[in-house]
């Protein structure tokens, strides 16, 4: 059986790979909570500490991992207050014996508190700066989002590959392509939508509050995208509070870069998009020996029953009233 290319990254590994940069550590090595990619905080012989990142071999093309890079130093040349990787020599993207990484400072800072309406005033007026660097170019390299990638060939790996339960298959299958035709309605309605430079997985995880402002780290995910993908993931409960949360949002976001307001009739459709694509990453991603150790429950009968239970409440989801804009 052959091995996973995660396999030979050993903390030794890890330790010559920093120190061929020019770095002197003190062989102080910390795993992080990454799985996609591998991510380790190495401490220095100065007593700082440095977060490399090796990024996941045959993921990205050398090309699209430099334009992410480029993106967030564009963002921080700015001032917005993203963790763009350090550049030596001209460079941000290193090999290191069939791997590709790169090299961050470390940041501390908490969990972004998302019932404190202050925070997403300021959150949403960050997001809008994001977005109005965002629009000036796209991406020519990196991915976008949409039903073909997220959806179509999630749905296709898993139900080719096996890894839902025989006496679920017909379930899946058929409530996905309701799905996937719903949500093409949806795009379809809502006409052209344009499509900028975004986060693309700005979830509270990838978050780090600090000194009354979010600090924004992992851009790997970062897509040509709508708007209004990098604010839904903010939003949670009942109809009532996402109004109030988004009311906060959209206040701040405006002050930098006018929102769309018709993709909010978008947001069902991007959930359910990230329902589907999540399942099969997890699929995709099995032969790595971290994911059954992390994720134990997924590929069981009780995991499928409920992703589908899931995707059931989404079909309804799909039909209610976009939330509105009450600024």
């Amino acid at each position: 059986m052959s091995k996973h290319p995660y396999e030979k990254l050993t903390p030794d590994l890890v330790i010559r790979a920093v120190e061929s940069l020019g770095y002197e550590t003190d062989a102080r090595i910390f795993g992080l909570n990454s799985y996609e990619n591998r991510v380790y905080q190495v401490g220095l012989s100065d007593e700082r500490s440095l977060v490399v990142k090796f990024y996941r071999p045959g993921r990205w093309t050398l090309d699209q991992i430099l334009e992410e890079h480029q993106f967030s130093k564009e963002l921080a040349a700015l001032e917005i207050p993203v963790i763009p990787p350090i550049t030596l020599a001209e460079q941000s993207v290193f090999e290191f014996e069939g791997f590709q990484l790169a090299v961050f400072p470390l940041f501390i800072g908490r969990p972004l508190e998302l019932d404190n309406f202050a925070n997403l005033l300021v959150m949403g007026r960050f997001i809008g700066r994001i977005h109005s660097v965002g629009t000036k170019a796209n991406f020519a390299e990196r991915f976008e989002i949409n039903i073909d990638r997220f959806a179509k060939q999630s749905r296709e790996f898993l139900l080719n590959n096996d890894f839902i339960p025989r006496d679920l298959t017909v379930a899946y299958e058929t409530l996905s392509q309701d799905l996937i035709h719903k949500m093409e309605s949806c795009f379809c309605n809502h006409g052209v939508i344009k499509k900028l430079r975004i986060h693309g997985d700005c979830h509270p995880g990838n978050i780090l509050w600090k000194d009354n402002a979010p600090n924004f780290v992992d851009f790997d995910d970062t897509v040509n995208g709508p708007a209004v993908q990098d604010l839904w993931m903010m939003l949670s409960g009942s109809r009532d509070q996402k109004q109030a949360q988004l009311f906060e949002l959209l206040k701040g976001y405006n002050e930098f870069f006018l929102f769309p307001v018709a993709e909010l009739s978008l947001i069902e459709s991007l959930r359910t998009l990230r329902m589907m694509n999540y399942s099969a990453w997890l699929a995709r991603r099995w032969g790595d020996p971290a994911f059954p150790r992390n994720f134990p429950w997924f590929n069981s009968n009780r995991y499928w029953s409920e992703h589908i239970l899931q995707l059931r409440e989404q079909l309804s989801a799909l039909d209610e009233p976009p939330l509105e804009v009450l600024i």
